[in-house]
This record gives structure tokens, C-alpha cells and sequence, in this order.
């Protein structure tokens, strides 16, 4: 019998300038080195059925990344056991978090993710300008960006998408916390700058949380076991 077992795991120091399509490489040769029994697409050219999340950009830090695999038989093994094997034979920085099974009938995470948490390190302005700049942004009715799409240019408001942002009170580089929706479309750390205006340069960005939203309730994809509940009355 076949089955989905989701994971959650970690991208995290210099691991975060590898290519998604490159991590799911790693991640392939870890499930076949442990023998996980992955199911595979049919056709002319098979592939492993693997759904990872959201699109990490290459050069972001994540503390809550997520992959589905379908699995074509049953899993006796232990799953605790088995998230620990596959941080073994992953790269640093790549590490399993936890791992559950969840529904055949449960919409992508893609789908489902509604939005996400970031923390950006920048710097180039000074504290109280870079404050001024975000209380601007917040009043803002919209913010116009410039967006590569299918190859071409594009102007997009990405005011709608920013839910909360904040500056962190850290000695430097400035810290920024931010909440941003994902859809119809997300918002990239760099796009959120440029919305900021010139002058302000990225030094980190690391996302810490996705957020599944439902009937006033948001919950994240899997949660990490005995960490505190990360479900919450959405605001």
C-alpha cells in the first residue's frame, strides 16, 4: 500500500547557496542509500515523485523547509530513527527536523502555504531612516516593484502582500521581521527591499516560519516535536 510521508527540515549555513534542483539531488541519493522504497512516476522518462514547498531562493537560510515523498509500500521503520539516518547522510546544514505521514488527499504545500515568516539582515542606512522608511511602507495604499516574469519585466504592487514588518532592536546589521503573503503570488526578500527604497543592502535572509491558514487558524506544515505548539489564532 502507498503512502506520503511529509518532512520538515533545515537549510542552514553555506548549504544555502545550492540550487533547489541540486538539494533535491542530495536528498535522492540519501532516500537510496537507506533504502527507502520512493515510488516513481511512469511514462518515458521515470522520475522519483518528490514535492518539495515553497521555493527557497538560492542564498536564503531556512529554519522550517518541507518535502512530500510518495512511498509505493508500507514504512515500518521507526521515524524518529529514520530523520536521524537522513541528516547523516546529508550535507551540513541539511537536517530532518521531524517526519509524519499525512493524507493522500491533501492539497500541495504549495497550495497550502499561505504565508510566510522572514528575518532579513540589511544594512546601508542608518537605524532611524531605515524605521522612517518602513512606517512608509506600512502607510503606503501600494507599493510599486519591478518583477521579472516569464522573462520580461513587470510592475507589481506588493503592498497587499506585506502583513506585518518590523525592525528588530539588534547593535547591527539591522534586523528586519516581516510576514508576507504567498498568494496569488509571494514576495521575495530582495523585492521587499527594493520596496524599501535604494540604499539598503541584504546581508541574510532566513525564513522561519510557513504558515497554513484556515477558519481564523494557521498552523505550520509539520511541526517539530517537542517544540512549542506552533499553531496560533491567526491575526
Amino acid at each position: 500500500m502507498s503512502a506520503n510521508l511529509r518532512f520538515r527540515y533545515t537549510k542552514l549555513g553555506k548549504i544555502r547557496f545550492t540550487s533547489q534542483r541540486d538539494v533535491a539531488r542530495m536528498w535522492e541519493r540519501a532516500f537510496r542509500r537507506i533504502g527507502l522504497p520512493v515510488a516513481w512516476s511512469g511514462g518515458f522518462s521515470p522520475r522519483p515523485l518528490l514535492s518539495f514547498g515553497l521555493a527557497l531562493p538560492t542564498g536564503a537560510e531556512s529554519l522550517g523547509e518541507y518535502l512530500d515523498v510518495r512511498l509505493d509500500e508500507e514504512l515500518g521503520a521507526d521515524l524518529g530513527e529514520l530523520s536521524l539516518r537522513l541528516s547523516a547522510l546529508l550535507p551540513e546544514g541539511l537536517a530532518v527536523q521531524a517526519a509524519a505521514f499525512v493524507d493522500d488527499d491533501e492539497s500541495s504545500l504549495q497550495q497550502e502555504v499561505s504565508s510566510c515568516c522572514w528575518d532579513l539582515e540589511v544594512f546601508g542606512l542608518p537605524l532611524n531612516e531605515l524605521a522612517a522608511r518602513v512606517e512608509r511602507l506600512l502607510d503606503a495604499p501600494s507599493v510599486v516593484v519591478r518583477r521579472i516574469r516569464k522573462g520580461r519585466p513587470v510592475e507589481d504592487d506588493l503592498r497587499p502582500a506585506v502583513r506585518t514588518l518590523t525592525v528588530l532592536p539588534t547593535g547591527g546589521p539591522w534586523q528586519l521581521r516581516a510576514e508576507v503573503a504567498t498568494q496569488p503570488r509571494g514576495v521575495r526578500p530582495g523585492e521587499l527591499l527594493e520596496g524599501l527604497g535604494a540604499g539598503l543592502e541584504l546581508a541574510r535572509a532566513r525564513r522561519r516560519h510557513q504558515w497554513i491558514e484556515r477558519n481564523g487558524t494557521r498552523w505550520e506544515p509539520l511541526e517539530v516535536p517537542g517544540a512549542p505548539h506552533a499553531q496560533e489564532r491567526a491575526s
